[in-house]
């Protein structure tokens, strides 16, 4: 019996080291938010705020104004994440289902897509829709999000698990295909789903270069970009740069906290149907 739990001890004692290192920059940088203005600049650097203080906080929502950044990230990421689950579930499914002229040769110049590094497409993508009169607007940030590759491969794998006998007795039935899609497809994707949306959020949350590109209104930067500026004008503000990570941070962990079930699962059913 003791050789049986012996290992199973070094393998928990090894991953409660490994999340211990994991963590430990991230409890810092909130130790560090809390701290006052200089005290991290001190060698050795404390663990913990010798007075823990919140002005760190109030000078980034009073003088920095990061409740517009925070709005505009949050604007902007909701929409990529709803708008994109929307159309790769519907590219996803039709790849996977529905039979149509040059669908195979079409799926596979997707995949080969992939392989193009996005910074190759963004000067077209950036004249295009300067042409369109979308630059330096929220739609500009939002468009180039709605669909993406990777996601119409992944729900394209889990959409060919779903029985096809399934879907045509609900044809025989009299369903339509927007029927089927919405109570029979998307009910079974629903993991997938899940896993795809928080991709899309996390994505469109912790962008930096697109946002840059096209909004050059500073009351239309996203989170990341104005950090970037905060940096510039702080530059030695360690404390006030902690406490604006903090805030980036906090909303996507909260995401992924209450998803993660489905998360997990939707990578796990994935993995062993696709």
């Amino acid at each position: 019996m003791k050789r049986r739990l012996l290992p199973s001890l070094v393998v928990n004692g090894l991953l409660g080291v490994v999340a211990v290192v994991s963590l430990a920059p991230l409890l810092w940088m909130l130790s560090v938010s809390f701290m006052q203005t200089g005290e991290a600049g001190h060698f050795p650097p404390p663990l913990l705020p010798s007075q823990a203080t919140f002005a760190n906080y109030r000078e980034l929502f009073v003088r920095a104004g990061m409740g517009r950044f925070l709005f505009n990230s949050f604007l902007i990421s909701t929409c990529v994440m709803l708008l994109s689950v929307l159309f790769n579930t519907l590219a996803g499914y039709a790849f996977a289902k529905l039979r149509f002229k040059g669908r195979d040769r079409t799926f596979r110049a997707l995949l080969a897509a992939l392989v193009i590094p996005a910074q190759v497409a963004m000067m077209p993508l950036f004249l295009l829709l300067k042409q369109m009169g979308l630059v330096n607007t929220y739609m500009g940030a939002i468009v180039p999000g709605m669909a993406a590759i990777f996601g119409i491969y992944l729900v394209r794998q889990y959409a060919r698990t779903i029985p096809d006998e399934l879907l045509e007795a609900a044809r025989i039935d009299g369903a339509g295909e927007w029927r089927i899609f919405f109570q029979i497809v998307l009910p079974a994707l629903k993991p997938i789903l899940v896993t795809l949306a928080i991709f899309s959020f996390l994505g469109a949350w912790n962008d930096f270069m697109w946002p840059l590109i096209v909004l050059s209104d500073e009351s239309l930067q996203t989170l990341p970009v104005a950090l970037a500026s905060l940096s510039r004008e702080h530059v030695m503000d360690y404390e006030l740069m902690m406490a604006g990570s903090v805030v980036t941070i906090l909303p996507v962990l909260l995401l992924f906290l209450v998803l993660q079930r489905y998360y997990i699962q939707g990578l796990l059913l994935g993995s062993v149907k696709g």
